[in-house]
């Protein structure tokens, strides 16, 4: 397997972050640990150093953390309350109606997972530099794009953070602003995109490569007129050009296999974090989002907690009525199917909906039906949503089905989890050659990922239909907030979110109050408390 290598340094990382743990309390000393005798000296020590630097992104396929945060707050998925279970103090129906304060969980625990990731790998770059070898300069480059990454995340979601490269320093920073955040990340990829390296093998399978930072930079500049009120447009076309021209990636001729349980051989994902359901758990989404019966569905050794569900809206997105009836009969797979006499959306394969049944055949049974559900007490996912509180159905909503579910698998989950891909870089190119006015270039490549998806070509193409065809493809792999912000929607109403329009703060998150409270330099982002 093409992730085998990488899997087995990430577990080496992982045992050595959990001895030398990240921290977040950017207050404390975190270079006491470093020594001259514990420096990395072989080709080994600085693969498993990278394991540590790698192993931080591990959070990012869990509840509550910095996915969570972006999904929840959009249009694509929602936790409703149902009954007893999920409502978690308000904070999911906050976040989802932007109800933001800065002493909602979700947001600590985003802003730990973001310094946890920066911190481990300002050590390492610490540790590295203190050699001086033409070796660690090599790796040095790879966690300074990594570190870009971390910050290219943290910039997005709140804006003003601190910026911190030294890891000796002993002084709690103060925020940056987010120019200056967007300024430093685009210099640190500036300088690193030359050396990083250009193989997609083995030995560069999960790490950062020149392909994966060319992404971030593009994905940067897209964004520059949200993060720095100037438009970057030719400069996002161009990275996005050279990933398509130059880089080892194509178009997977199935979408699904890019989120297959073994799918390290898609040649189409360009950077990815390498799970495994015994060495390198946390992946958590059969938990997070399937039913408590889906569990002997899919023959789970852990019963699901039955959370996220998709909203309606962007649910129907994909259907087009005069061709599509709607997904129907067996979907316990995963693998959506529909009975119908025109072309249907293949990305379809994202959803788990319809009657739910047992490997043996069988129908599978919610025995703790709430009255009023729509199908009785066997298990049947709706698209329909009654309510976000109080008494949500349990069934309602279609169900996130955009990694293959393992049939006897456990509460982990093996598949790689993507961070950016060739799908995403076409429509980054498409949108931004659009916005240059180059309106015939961006219809091919729209239309290149539709003939993927297999529905109908665009005759003509405007701004809307991009951003729609954005979401149909980017569904789940954190995109869609950035997106609806970018486009002007973020401030929209749709299912159970009012319009927040004129909270234009709201565009980046607060600042968490536990961080605010641990540093006095600190300052809350405007509009919030």
């Amino acid at each position: 397997m093409q992730n085998l290598f990488f899997k087995r340094i990430l577990l080496v990382g992982f045992v050595l972050t959990m001895s030398i743990q990240s921290c977040t309390n950017l207050e404390e000393e975190l270079y006491s640990d470093i020594t001259a005798d514990n420096f990395f000296k072989t080709d080994e020590e600085f693969i498993a150093a990278l394991g540590q630097a790698y192993a931080s992104f591990g959070g990012l396929g869990n509840h509550g953390n910095l996915w969570s945060l972006n999904e929840i707050s959009s249009d694509e998925l929602v936790i409703t309350t149902k009954g007893g279970d999920w409502y978690d103090g308000g904070i999911l129906i906050n976040l989802h109606q932007h109800n933001f304060t800065s002493d909602n969980d979700f947001f600590n625990n985003a802003w730990g997972f973001l310094y946890g990731g920066i911190n481990t790998a300002n050590r390492l770059i610490f540790s590295f530099e203190k050699l001086g070898t033409p070796e660690s300069k090599v790796f040095i480059a790879e966690l300074r794009a990594v570190r870009a990454l971390w910050y290219y995340w943290a910039m997005d979601a709140f804006g003003n953070v601190p910026l911190v490269v030294d890891f000796t320093a002993k002084e709690a920073p103060a925020n940056a602003t987010r120019a200056e955040v967007y300024n430093f990340i685009l210099s640190e990829l500036n300088a690193v995109i030359p050396v990083l390296p250009t193989s997609k093998d083995s030995k560069t399978y999960g790490r950062m490569t020149k392909w994966a930072a060319l992404a971030i930079r593009s994905k940067l500049y897209l964004n520059s007129e949200v993060y720095i009120n100037q438009a970057k447009w030719a400069e996002a076309a161009a990275d996005a050009q050279e990933i398509i021209d130059k880089g080892p990636f194509s178009l997977q001729s199935v979408y699904s296999e890019n989120f297959a349980i073994r799918n390290g051989g898609s040649s189409e994902n360009i950077m990815v974090y390498a799970y495994d359901k015994v060495f390198a758990g946390g992946f958590n989404w059969p938990m997070m989002t399937l039913h408590y019966a889906s569990q002997g569905v899919y023959s789970l050794a852990d019963q699901p907690w039955n959370g996220y569900s998709v909203v309606e809206e962007f649910y129907n997105s994909y259907i087009d009525p005069a061709k599509n009836p709607g997904p129907q009969g067996n979907v316990w797979k995963g693998l959506a199917t529909a009975q119908s006499t025109g072309t249907q959306d293949k990305r379809l394969s994202n959803f788990v909906v319809g009657p739910q049944f047992n490997p043996d055949g069988s129908r599978a049974q919610d025995p703790g039906v709430d009255a009023g559900d729509p199908d009785g007490a066997p298990l049947n996912f709706t698209p329909q949503i009654n309510q976000i509180f109080p008494n949500a159905w349990r069934q309602g909503g279609a169900r996130i089905g955009k990694y293959e579910y393992e049939v006897g698998g456990n509460a982990n989950m093996s598949n790689d989890f993507v961070i950016f891909r060739l799908g995403d870089i076409i429509l980054t190119l498409a949108e931004a050659e659009f916005r240059r006015g180059n309106t015939a270039k961006a219809l091919v490549l729209v239309n290149q990922i539709r003939k993927r998806a297999g529905v109908d070509a665009f005759s003509s193409l405007t701004l809307d239909q991009i951003f729609e065809e954005r979401g149909r493809e980017m569904f789940a792999e954190m995109t869609r907030r950035q997106d609806q912000i970018r486009f002007g929607k973020w401030g929209g109403t749709w299912w159970e979110k009012p319009s927040t329009a004129a909270k234009t703060n709201q565009i980046i998150f607060p600042i968490p109050k536990p961080q605010l409270n641990s540093n006095a330099k600190l300052k809350q982002n405007p509009g919030y408390n």
